[in-house]
């Protein structure tokens, strides 16, 4: 059992940045949130995940209210390793304020966030409880490299129990310079692909007698590097595909080796499924293969599909909310990585919208605490906004 924390946003960021929650570690996090939320009337469900060849994972769903529409704040309390000790001035864990900055792991992505969902709802139901509901989806498993026991399971646990969603904000670090100026409407989706090309080994001095594949990566390579994607659409930039590696491995100067290896990782929008790009990239291994008389092995880890909130209702209140809150007109915009969202946008309409984010994963992470309090109350504005007139 924690301290009960007062919801004050600055104090609770720094409550959670001292519990060393590396995923899969919880180091103490959601305990500090849940002892937040329950005296404020949240019902909280702790949800801890399995699965087979990877760490159990603590979770967190937290309601206040029965009625719809149920709005949905959603994060993770999990950071990624601080690295090398000495690159920080200060504490990874420790949460110093120094000059008015707060450092730590999670700073910024993303435990002030979660502080500010919160910090929020606390000013906003001091006002009364809102005819519908508030709710907390906060993982321990979205920094992990397998993401299997975070927020798909708590989606799929909520269905099971009846948990609808009805619009749902995901605190990731968007903003670029401000708070509330860039506000994430969907996202690219990636996966990594790696190539295995075999051929023959043989000596170097008799290359007719082996089947060097090394020269049939190359071509395949080139193929895959010219293939232009696509321009772009309305909401996202072009395709992109990129080489990451090319490992040989090989150490005698007098060996042609047996194979090679490639990989490279695809972001792509919405003018694409996964599916359709393996099967582009398996013709064109085909058609490399046969011409050279190789072995070529395709395999794909699909990180994420594309998804796109489209402007409309929801997207029209929270641009209004962030101009009114801040006093410049937010973007709308679809780069950037991936996050939790994309598995939440089957659910309910969902967007990102957060932080700045220049110094996410750095050494000596950390934001202004100007910038938790500015979030806190556009975060709280919302919730005014929302619930006055719920969008379709």
């Amino acid at each position: 059992m924690t301290d009960p924390v007062a919801p004050d946003p600055v104090t609770l960021a720094q409550a959670l940045i001292r519990c060393p929650s590396v995923t899969p570690e919880d180091g103490g996090a959601l305990g500090v949130l849940e002892d937040v939320l329950k005296p404020l009337g949240f019902a909280c469900h702790r949800l801890r995940f399995e699965d087979e060849g990877v760490p159990a994972v603590e979770n967190l769903y937290a309601r206040i209210g029965t009625q719809g529409p149920n709005f949905c704040f959603a994060g993770h309390t999990d950071v990624v390793p601080p690295g090398d000790a000495r690159l920080w001035r200060h504490d990874p864990f420790g949460a110093a304020i120094v000059d008015g900055t707060l450092y730590g792991r999670g700073a910024v992505d993303m435990k002030s966030a979660v502080a500010c969902f919160a910090a929020a709802a606390e000013r906003f139901l001091a006002s009364g409880k809102p005819y519908g509901s508030i709710s907390l989806l906060i993982t321990g498993d979205e920094e992990g490299p397998t993401n299997v026991n975070g927020t798909k399971k708590m989606l799929v646990w909520l269905k099971e129990n009846g948990e609808r969603l009805s619009h749902c904000v995901v605190g990731e670090p968007t903003a670029t310079a401000e708070t509330g100026d860039v506000i994430k409407i969907g996202r690219r989706g990636t996966m990594n692909c790696k190539l295995r090309v075999t051929g023959t080994q043989g000596h170097v001095a008799y290359p007719q007698r082996a089947n060097n594949p090394i020269p049939a990566l190359a071509e395949l390579v080139t193929r895959l590097s010219d293939w232009r994607l696509d321009g772009g659409t309305d909401h996202f930039d072009p395709s992109t595909l990129a080489f990451t590696t090319i490992d040989v491995g090989n150490p005698a100067t007098n060996v042609i080796p047996a194979d090679v290896r490639a990989g490279f990782n695809i972001r792509f929008n919405d003018r694409h499924t996964s599916a359709a790009l393996i099967a582009h990239i398996e013709a064109e291994a085909a058609a490399v293969a046969g011409a050279r008389g190789v072995e070529i092995d395709v395999s794909a880890h699909v990180g994420g599909e594309p998804f796109l909130t489209a402007p409309g209702p929801f997207t029209a209140l929270l641009s209004r909310v962030a101009t009114e809150a801040t006093g410049r007109e937010p973007e709308l915009s679809t780069t950037g990585g991936t996050s939790d969202a994309r598995y939440i946008k089957d659910h309910c309409p969902v967007v990102e919208l957060g932080l700045p984010g220049g110094t996410m994963h750095k050494a000596d992470e950390c934001v202004p605490v100007a910038q938790i309090e500015k979030l806190t109350v556009l975060y709280e504005r919302l919730l005014a906004a929302y619930f006055a007139d719920p969008p379709a």
